[in-house]
């Protein structure tokens, strides 16, 4: 049985660090931190829930800050009560379990999942505010290195978990499959689905991503 926590990096959100200790103090064994540039698919999300094993628990920062909607919300509490996972929301205070904040009531939970549509609209707006101020900023080599490096491992997963190649490649922001594909190769997936099948060969070189 493992904890694991579940962080989305919005710029909505300030209290992401002591939400970051207090996943840590509470023994997390992984932590996965979804980057707000992927707010759509949230590729790390998904393998998060893909990997989630009967009796572990997930951690939140708060529903609003994991789900992006009422279905998306009563699809997980589904999902967690077949796995028999216990679910743990830091700032909305509740706890499946019953145990960590007995003090909250039924009356403050209908209150929490009330509020989501628009605890998740705020969010989407403080991340577009935060891309058009960020979209003329010089990034640090060292940034785009560490972004490379994450972008690839998310590609792996994905694949892994099996999801389509359409969403890959939008999550990517490469211009063409083919970078996937390098990738892909590069970390020696075998292609497992579709028109493509076994070992990726040799190929031409393509279009710089």
């Amino acid at each position: 049985m493992a904890k694991i926590g579940y962080i989305f990096n919005t710029a909505h959100c300030d209290e992401l660090d002591k939400d970051r200790k207090w996943m840590e103090s509470y023994g997390c064994t992984l932590i996965m931190e979804e980057d707000s540039e992927h707010e759509v698919l949230r590729p790390r999300w998904k393998q998060l829930m893909a990997n989630l094993e009967r009796g572990d628990e997930l951690i939140l920062s708060k529903f609003s800050n994991a789900v992006r909607g009422c279905r998306e919300l009563s699809a997980m509490i589904e999902f967690c009560r077949i796995k028999v996972v216990r679910i743990i929301s830091i700032n909305d205070k509740i706890d499946s379990k019953g145990e960590l904040f007995p003090e909250t009531s039924v009356s403050q939970i209908l209150e929490a999942f009330g509020s989501l549509p628009e605890e998740v609209v705020a969010l989407r707006k403080a991340n577009a505010r935060k891309k058009q101020n960020n979209k003329h900023m010089r990034i640090p080599k060292s940034a785009v290195a560490q972004s490379k490096e994450d972008r690839e491992k998310t590609i792996v997963a994905m694949y892994n978990n099996g999801h389509s190649l359409d969403d890959i490649w939008e999550i990517s922001g490469f211009k063409s499959k083919s970078s996937v594909f390098r990738v892909l190769n590069k970390f020696g997936v075998e292609l497992n689905r579709g028109k493509f099948k076994g070992p990726l060969g040799k190929r031409k070189k393509h279009e710089e991503e």
